[in-house]
């Protein structure tokens, strides 16, 4: 910190102003004598003692100069960004004001540049120690930063900063490099089936310091995708199990039944326990089905679909009420698209509505077609919806849960969509978007 003392009392603008006045009258009178004129001595007088006045009014003003040199110098240095410049004034007055003040300003810089650097360490620890290898590429293609975990999966533990891009992708294999080479956003797999890792590639553009700056994430998801396979995988043996014994444990029952009739006699029973274990059979035979179907799903073979002769086909398998004109033609997979109408049109049955209340509407989009089937049903609660299209989710006593799914897997197949929503005054709307 800089001091800087105030000019002495003695020292004053009045006394240096009194002396010299005091300085002048004298030589007037010493020089009075020696010249021929009065009015000659007094510009003398005034002039003599006047490089002394200069001198002494120098020194008066010198703490100002050297105070104002130091706030200029203060704020080059709050520019250049060191905060550790500081300035003391003994005086008061304005300048002690704007000293006091110019010291505020600093303590604040100070304080805020402190609180910069240590975000600025959170950021960089949290950078460096996530498990997302992160590089930042600069206009010129070259790295300007490289975590922890980009140097282990691009460098082999080297530092990357500097290095050219492109001179990094020759040594990354074939899978990654071609996934860079697509361009935007995506997912793909290094090695084989027997030890694979899966990445997802995410890349964004922005401006850091008026440049263009590419950010590049590449985050492994092997393990926490087989965590949900595992999970997915023990849900489907629950469901899988649950109606293998729903469906075996009463044929097994009626068979032995049966047995013990054909022992008795009793063949009058026989036909009734013989219907029951052919139901529980079917009821088998088609969850097998549902499962294979929905586990096999073939992309979609497209063709031109008549939406009137289409919907009337339809009709002939569920009842249900046509809204709207059913004009124009989508291209689609007949089967597919059959499939998935006819899941939301039975749920929509089962749902408590009332068979007339069962409606479907065809709505041309400008990109697409929306088709929307409606009923009148108790509807969905927030949890149900949220988990409604996720595979084996179901609330049916004997559901698969996989009738709104498989409808979601047809319609993502086709690039489109489904949603659900309530409707106002209750029941439930299905919505399913198709392109084209």
């Amino acid at each position: 910190m800089r001091r800087i003392r105030r000019l002495p009392l003695s020292l004053s603008f009045t006394a240096v102003a009194v002396a010299y006045m005091a300085i002048a009258a004298a030589l007037v009178l010493l020089l009075e004598p020696w010249l021929p004129s009065r009015w000659l001595a007094l510009p003398l007088a005034v002039l003599l003692p006047l490089p002394l006045l200069l001198y002494h009014l120098r020194r008066l003003l010198a703490p100002a100069r050297s105070l104002f040199r130091a706030l200029a110098g203060s704020v080059a240095s709050y520019r250049d960004g060191d905060y550790s410049f500081g300035i003391a004034w003994e005086g008061g007055g304005d300048l002690g004001d704007l000293v006091a003040s110019h010291q505020a300003l600093g303590d604040a810089l100070r304080e805020q540049r402190l609180r910069l650097v240590q975000r600025e360490l959170l950021l960089d620890t949290m950078v460096q120690n996530t498990p997302v290898a992160m590089l930042l590429v600069d206009p010129s293609g070259h790295v300007v930063l490289g975590n922890l975990a980009a140097r282990k999966l691009l460098g082999d533990g080297r530092r990357l900063e500097g290095i050219a891009f492109d001179e990094l992708m020759e040594h990354v294999p074939e899978p990654m490099r071609e996934a860079f080479a697509r361009g935007g956003d995506g997912m793909f797999t290094v090695g084989d089936e027997d030890d694979e890792d899966i990445y997802h590639l995410s890349r964004r553009l922005f401006r850091l310091n008026g440049r263009r700056h590419e950010l590049v994430l590449l985050r492994q998801l092997t393990a926490e995708l087989r965590r949900q396979e595992v999970q997915t995988w023990k849900k489907v043996i629950r469901v899988i199990s649950h109606e293998l014994n729903n469906s075996l444990a009463p044929i097994a029952s009626l068979a032995h039944s049966g047995a013990e009739l054909l022992r008795r006699g009793q063949h009058e029973r026989l036909p009734a326990a013989l219907a029951t274990i052919e139901e529980r059979a079917r009821h088998l035979e088609g969850f097998i089905r549902d499962y294979a179907r929905f586990a096999k799903l073939p992309s979609p073979r497209l063709e031109a679909i008549e939406w009137r002769g289409f919907l009337e086909r339809l009709r002939s398998q569920v009842d249900f009420m046509i809204e709207g004109h059913v004009e124009g033609d989508v291209r689609a997979d007949p089967a597919q698209l059959q499939q998935a109408m006819l899941n939301l049109l039975k749920n929509a049955h089962e749902s408590g509505s009332a068979p007339g209340d069962v409606r479907l509407a065809l709505r041309r989009l400008p990109d697409g077609w929306r088709i929307d089937v409606l009923d009148r049903g108790s509807g969905m609660n927030e949890p149900v919806l949220a988990n409604a299209l996720l595979p084996f989710y179901s609330t049916k006593r004997h559901g698969t849960g996989l009738g709104l799914a498989l409808s979601r897997e047809i319609a993502e197949a086709h690039g489109g969509r489904i949603a659900l929503a309530n409707r106002e005054g209750g029941g439930l709307c299905v919505s399913l978007v198709l392109p084209g």
